[in-house]
């Protein structure tokens, strides 16, 4: 396992540089100046424009500005805004709000899709399944901003169970339901997952003979059948919690949530090359040790998976 371990991370290495340069060459090389573009209309001194450009290292050639910033990265300075704020401290800000929106939606998608995708899968063909079908084959089919603008105002205006947008802080409570809105489009892909690998599992050899040698079905469904199906599910739930934690733009903004994605969204729209890149840079990262972590964890789902030679 440790030999895996090794060759994983050793394989994420140019990953995360071919990655990064693109991300990097995509904000940085393309045409246009941002200094310029900071000032807007108005006609900058070019004195203060060369001292910016020289303070972003903009003034040195493109390659060169790209190592300065993956050295940066290696130290763990994720450089400054144009504002003059560390990124650090905005990563700092927005990071644990997005971790906890994305930590509450895996969390409702997870339970609810396996337990509806299991419970499909046991019952094939059956009216719970079908029902369930064509629940998530509506869920698929809506726009995210409609399913959160259709929450705001069931459950937050005619309902009040819920604040319609996320207070300051963002306490928990305020997050529920932009959690559930994340969750809704993938608890139905994941428990169309969940079926699909329940069906498959059940008319495996290993279960007919399970069942063959006495052991009842509260043993051969969570140990057997279930245990064996996660597997593609682990491997979405994985994805899913990487697009949450970047990809959630939209419902951010529509509650309001001050996190990554909202953050990333104004960063862009202002020309804030230095927070857009290393934004986006910390995203690789999480998404390439998630993928690892997931990988080992197969093992542990599927004794049969054996990665230590």
């Amino acid at each position: 396992m440790a030999g895996y371990i090794v060759r994983r991370i050793l394989q994420a290495v140019p990953v995360f540089l071919g990655t990064t340069f693109l991300i990097y060459f995509m904000v940085f090389a393309m045409p246009g100046d941002p200094i310029i573009a900071l000032f807007g209309d108005k006609t900058p001194n070019p004195a203060v424009v060369a001292q910016l450009r020289e303070r972003y290292h903009l003034d040195q050639p493109f390659i060169v500005q790209y190592f300065i910033f993956l050295g940066g990265i290696f130290r763990g300075d994720l450089g400054v805004s144009f504002s003059g704020q560390p990124v650090a401290e905005i990563l700092a800000k927005t990071f644990p709000v997005t971790l906890r929106l994305a930590a509450l939606a895996i969390f409702f998608e997870m339970v609810a899709g396996i337990t509806v995708g299991l419970i499909s899968g046991l019952r094939k063909g059956k009216l719970f399944d079908s029902s369930a079908l064509l629940v998530s084959l509506v869920l698929i089919s809506l726009p995210i901003f409609v399913i959160a603008f259709v929450f705001q105002l069931v459950f937050g205006v005619q309902l009040g169970w819920f604040r319609t947008t996320v207070g300051f802080g963002a306490p928990i409570q305020d997050l529920i339901m932009p959690a559930l809105v994340l969750a809704t489009i993938s608890f139905a892909q994941i428990s169309r997952l969940t079926r699909s690998s329940v069906i498959d599992t059940s008319g495996q050899d290993f279960v007919r003979t399970a069942a063959s040698k006495g052991l009842s079905r509260r043993r051969i469904v969570p140990v057997h059948i279930l245990r064996n199906s996660l597997i593609p599910v682990v491997t979405y739930l994985a994805v899913d919690f990487g697009t949450l934690m970047v990809g959630a733009t939209i419902t951010e903004g529509i509650f309001n949530v001050p996190g990554v994605g909202r953050t990333l969204y104004q960063a862009i729209i202002r020309g804030e090359g230095p927070t857009v890149v290393s934004f986006v840079t910390v995203m690789v990262l999480i998404y390439l040790v998630v993928n690892i972590l997931v990988d080992l964890f197969y093992a542990v789902l599927d004794p049969r998976i054996r990665y230590a030679k």
